[in-house]
C-alpha cells in the first residue's frame, strides 16, 4: 500500500498525457541499480535507497522513470517512434519533504525531427500543468548542453578539459572551479607522483619508450599476468594526466567562457545573441546553433511564444545522461516539471541503434502544494 496519498487530481493528469498521444506504461519499482549509479549523475546517485537480491544483485528502489521506462523499451523489442505516459512512486532521500513520492511524465522515443520533438515536450508539460493549475503564473527557464558542447570544442580545449567541463554543465560551484583550475598556473604536485617521476626521466616526450618502460614494469613486479589495461592503455592514460595538468587557459579564452556562461534573455532573443557571441569571438558552433534556431522555431509552430521563455546559457539539470535541451518550469517558486534531451542514453542502455530521445517529469507533490495554496 502507498505510503503517500494520490493527489485527486491524478486521474485527470493522467488522461491529460494520454490524450496526448501516448502509450500508458508502469515499471516495477525495484531496479537494478547499475543502470542509475552510473548514467543518473552525482546528485540522485548519493539520493538512492539501495538493496540487494538474494543473489547479491545490487538494486534499488525507483528513483526516476525515465531509465526504467527507455529499458522496457529495449527488453520489449517495441519498434520507434513511441510515446509513453507514466504515473507512479519514485523513492529518493530528500532534505525537505517525502522520501516518497509521486512523478508523471512523458519519454518520446524515435521521433526523427528533434526540434518538433523538444518543442511538443515543452508544450505539452506547459500545457499539463495549465490544466491543474489556471491562473498560476509558470516560469520557463531553459538550457542546451550541446551549445556549451560546441562553445568549449570551438574554444580548443584537450579533450580531457572538454569532458570534465561538459560533465559540470548545470553545476554551477564545479563549474566555476574547474575553470579557476584552468586558469591558474600548475601549481608543483599536479601531476601525481608517478607522472613526475617519469616525466623527470624524459619518458613522457617518448610514446614507445614509456610503454616499453612500463612493459617492463610491470613484467618485472609480476604486474602483467594479472593486468586489466595494456602498457599501451596506461601509457595514453598517463600522458593524457600530463596534458590535463599542464593545460591553462589564456585569459582572453577564460574570457570567452564566462561571456557564455553569463548570458541571460529571452528565448526569442537567444538565436540572434548566441550567433553575435560566436562572430565576436570568432567561435564556429555550426550544428548546435543550427539545432537551437530550429528549436526556437519549433516551439513558435507549437504554439508557445518563446519570448515568454528565460533562455539561461549556464542552465542544466543534475543528470548525466542529458544531451541537448534541458528545461525546467516553475510555479510559486517550485519546480514543478523538467526534462530535457538524452540521445545517447538508450545506447548506453543496451539499445541496438541510436534512439533519440526527450522527455518530462511532473512532480506531484509540488502541483498539489501550489493547488492547495490558490484554493
Amino acid at each position: 500500500m502507498p505510503l503517500v496519498n494520490l493527489p485527486a487530481f491524478a486521474p485527470d493528469l493522467i488522461a491529460d498525457l494520454e490524450k496526448l498521444g501516448t502509450e500508458r506504461v508502469d515499471t516495477p519499482v525495484i531496479q537494478p541499480a547499475e543502470p542509475f549509479l552510473d548514467m543518473a549523475g552525482e546528485d540522485l546517485r548519493r539520493r538512492i535507497f539501495m538493496t540487494e537480491s538474494a543473489t547479491g544483485k545490487s538494486l534499488c528502489l525507483r528513483p526516476e522513470f525515465t531509465i526504467p521506462v527507455c529499458l522496457r523499451h529495449i527488453e520489449t523489442a517495441t519498434g520507434t517512434p513511441r510515446r509513453y505516459a507514466y504515473l507512479g512512486e519514485v523513492f529518493r532521500q530528500r532534505r525537505e519533504g517525502a522520501n516518497e513520492f509521486y512523478q508523471a511524465g512523458i519519454e518520446d522515443l524515435g521521433e526523427p525531427d528533434v526540434a518538433q520533438a523538444d518543442a511538443r515536450a515543452v508544450r505539452d508539460a506547459l500545457t499539463v500543468l495549465a490544466n491543474r493549475l489556471p491562473g498560476i503564473n509558470l516560469s520557463i527557464v531553459l538550457g542546451d548542453q550541446s551549445v556549451f558542447e560546441a562553445v568549449v570544442a570551438a574554444c580548443g580545449l584537450p579533450t580531457g578539459w572538454q569532458k570534465r567541463l561538459v560533465h559540470a554543465f548545470g553545476n554551477q560551484a564545479q563549474l566555476q572551479k574547474l575553470m579557476a583550475d584552468l586558469s591558474d598556473p600548475a601549481p608543483s604536485g599536479v601531476f601525481g607522483p608517478e607522472v613526475e617521476r617519469l616525466a623527470i626521466l624524459g619518458k613522457l616526450d617518448d610514446e614507445a619508450g614509456l610503454i616499453a618502460h612500463i612493459d617492463e614494469t610491470m613484467e618485472a613486479t609480476g604486474y602483467s599476468t594479472n593486468a586489466s589495461r595494456s602498457p599501451a592503455d596506461i601509457a595514453k592514460r598517463l600522458r593524457e594526466k600530463m596534458e590535463l595538468a599542464n593545460t591553462r587557459l589564456d585569459s582572453r579564452t577564460l574570457g570567452l567562457l564566462k561571456e557564455f556562461l553569463a548570458l541571460e534573455l529571452s528565448l526569442a532573443e537567444a538565436p540572434q545573441a548566441l550567433a553575435a557571441f560566436a562572430g565576436k569571438a570568432g567561435l564556429s558552433l555550426g550544428e548546435a546553433l543550427a539545432r537551437f534556431e530550429s528549436r526556437v522555431a519549433a516551439l513558435r509552430q507549437a504554439g508557445v511564444d518563446p519570448a515568454t521563455i528565460t533562455y539561461r546559457a549556464a542552465f542544466g539539470r543534475p543528470l548525466d545522461y542529458y544531451t541537448g535541451l534541458v528545461f525546467e518550469i516553475e510555479g510559486n517558486a517550485l519546480v514543478l516539471a523538467g526534462g530535457g534531451r538524452f540521445d545517447r542514453l538508450l545506447t548506453l542502455l543496451g539499445a541496438k541503434e541510436r534512439i533519440p530521445a526527450v522527455g518530462f517529469s511532473l512532480w506531484l507533490d509540488r502541483i498539489a502544494s501550489v493547488k492547495g495554496a490558490a484554493a
